[in-house]
């Protein structure tokens, strides 16, 4: 019984790992970061403070933040901390902070 309950603990850490390591791995091709960044610089925004939330890919920002727009890019964007970070919508999930 110790060794199921042990391989079943083992399997469900190797899925907990594998779902984290697939949500860092968005990919933002070189043509959208370059419409998002040029978008950004045209149409900056005010920097918030969402506190409890550490601006690294992969980290999820809480639903009272509202994400822009950016034309013909299927991510968001917003400022926080002064730093801007890209967001998948559907996921709410920080895809790559913008330097």
């Amino acid at each position: 019984m110790k060794i199921h309950l042990a391989t079943a603990a083992a399997g469900f850490l190797l899925l907990a790992g594998a779902g984290a390591v697939a949500a860092q791995d968005v990919v933002i091709e070189p043509e959208q970061e370059t419409v998002i960044k040029e978008y950004v610089h045209k149409q900056p925004l005010a920097s918030i403070q969402v506190p409890g939330v550490k601006l690294s890919v992969g980290s999820t920002l809480p639903d009272t933040v509202e994400l822009h727009e950016v034309p013909n890019v299927k991510y968001r964007y917003v400022v926080v901390d002064n730093q801007t970070v890209v967001v998948d919508p559907g996921t709410r999930k920080i895809v790559e902070v913008l330097q």
